[in-house]
């Protein structure tokens, strides 16, 4: 390493190194903070006295009044519903069959799929995710379209053919067959192709039937890498439905469990009507649970009961569910989760650092990332947002009267929106440039902030 090959991004810096539901102290947060990165790789984060001194040749890109947090994990979110947003005043499976599915077979021309992967994958960038875990298409070229159009913006995704072959649309409909050997093609050209990876995705068990599971379980034991997504106890119809087609089923997660669907690489939406035994089993796998609550909200699917799951302890982390969730952005998602919880039947606060962490860190964990992304610890790649809050507007009010580096947090989660997302990077590499930032803000921002409790 060369002195003069490192950056430093002097701004306000704060990530989340512990899980604030199993560690105390959580949050990492400088009021003049630098982060120095090198060929796409964090080597130091800190103070920036400290890191300037340490690296006195490096070049210093001044953004101070600015925020810089570690990139949004986007745990569930459906790439061919993105204009369908704002469906709202229908539960779940009417939602489904009025205005989800109906979209989704609009995939199948290959033209309208690359222009949706265009827009999808734009608007992820433009709030700031840098890493998402992607239900694709029913179709194969459209989950290429989605594929190579990730790659080509420099995003760091998971996603895959979705595999259904009963109970929607018939167009939507593939053989077990068929959906194996296109899955097995998939995962030969994107599997780990740079910051590609590839999970394999039964829509719901409504939609998959036994022989179908068991190509979901075969794929996953010829090809050990690769993630699993799938919804489970989203809605009370979708868990009597799912109960009649599998009446051998103990419960909805016993399902997925007989085809060996269930692990540490397993991320399941949603799991708001699940039984205490299933959460139980949930935390003895490891599996991680995508959280929406945004969609679980507009749909009326109920309040996801966090508590319960973190006791158990299944990881929990953030997603926006596009296009039954009401955007992309993952810090309206952390805001709703925490008024969701405020309200709960057994609820619970949510701080600022566990904002931030179920935002961050806990999707890296849940994709199996967290040694790669997640916060800004040395060695780490690179992927951050930088946050400028809009001159005259309501957070920038707010912030220069925040006293303490958590009121400065809980404002950014409260007030930003993705018009505050100025440039957002993946492993060093520019994917979102609202415009050109240079020198310090027009405001100089909070000052004399008192350490957090």
């Amino acid at each position: 390493m060369t002195e003069r090959a490192v950056e430093i991004l002097r701004a306000i810096l704060f990530h989340t190194p512990k899980n604030p539901f199993r560690e105390s102290h959580p949050l990492v947060g400088f009021e003049d903070g630098a982060l120095a990165i090198e060929h796409g790789r964090i080597v130091r984060c800190g103070d920036y006295a400290e890191v300037s001194s340490a690296y006195p040749a490096a070049a210093v890109r001044d953004l101070r009044g600015r925020f810089i947090l570690p990139g949004f994990v986007d745990t569930h979110v459906h790439y061919p519903q993105v204009r369908i947003l704002g469906g709202l005043g229908l539960t779940l499976l009417d939602w489904l069959e009025e205005l989800a599915l109906p979209e989704e077979a609009r995939l199948a021309d290959a033209n309208y799929a690359a222009t949706i992967a265009r827009e999808f994958v734009g608007a992820l960038a433009a709030h700031g995710t840098t890493t998402a875990l992607i239900f694709g298409s029913h179709f194969a070229a459209a989950t290429t379209a989605l594929f190579e159009t990730a790659a080509k913006r420099g995003l760091r995704v998971a996603s895959g053919l979705v595999l259904s072959d009963r109970m929607l649309r018939p167009e939507l409909h593939r053989s077990p067959d068929a959906a194996h050997r296109d899955s097995c093609e998939l995962i030969a050209r994107y599997h780990n192709r740079g910051r590609l990876h590839y999970a394999v995705m039964p829509r719901f068990a409504v939609s998959a039937s036994e022989a179908m599971l068991e190509v979901c379980g075969s794929l996953l034991c010829a090809h050990p890498g690769v993630r699993f997504t799938t919804h489970i106890n989203e809605h009370p119809e979708e868990v009597d439905k799912a109960a009649r087609l599998f009446p051998w089923a103990k419960d909805y997660l016993a399902i997925y469990e007989r085809y060996g669907l269930v692990g540490e690489r397993s991320v399941l939406a949603h799991n708001i009507h699940a039984s205490e035994d299933e959460i139980r089993r949930l935390g003895a796998w490891r599996a991680s649970i995508a959280h929406c609550p945004t969609s679980n909200a507009a749909l009326g699917s109920g309040i996801f009961p966090m508590g319960r799951h973190v006791a158990a302890g299944v990881r929990c982390a953030l997603g926006t569910d596009v296009g039954g969730g009401t955007g992309f952005g993952i810090m309206k998602e952390a805001l709703a989760a925490y008024l969701m919880q405020r309200v709960a039947p057994q609820p619970m606060i949510l701080a600022p650092a566990t904002m931030l962490y179920l935002a961050t860190r806990a999707g890296a964990e849940a994709l199996g990332m967290e040694d790669e992304i997640g916060d800004f610890t040395a060695g780490k790649s690179a992927d951050f947002v930088i946050l400028d809050p809009p001159a005259g507007g309501a957070l920038e009010v707010r912030l220069k009267r925040a006293g303490t580096l958590d009121q400065v947090l809980a404002a950014l989660f409260t007030l930003a929106g993705a018009e505050s997302v100025r440039e957002v990077r993946v492993e060093g590499d520019v994917v979102f440039e609202r415009e050109p930032l240079s020198g310090p803000s027009r405001w100089p921002g909070p000052s004399r902030l008192r350490a957090s409790s």
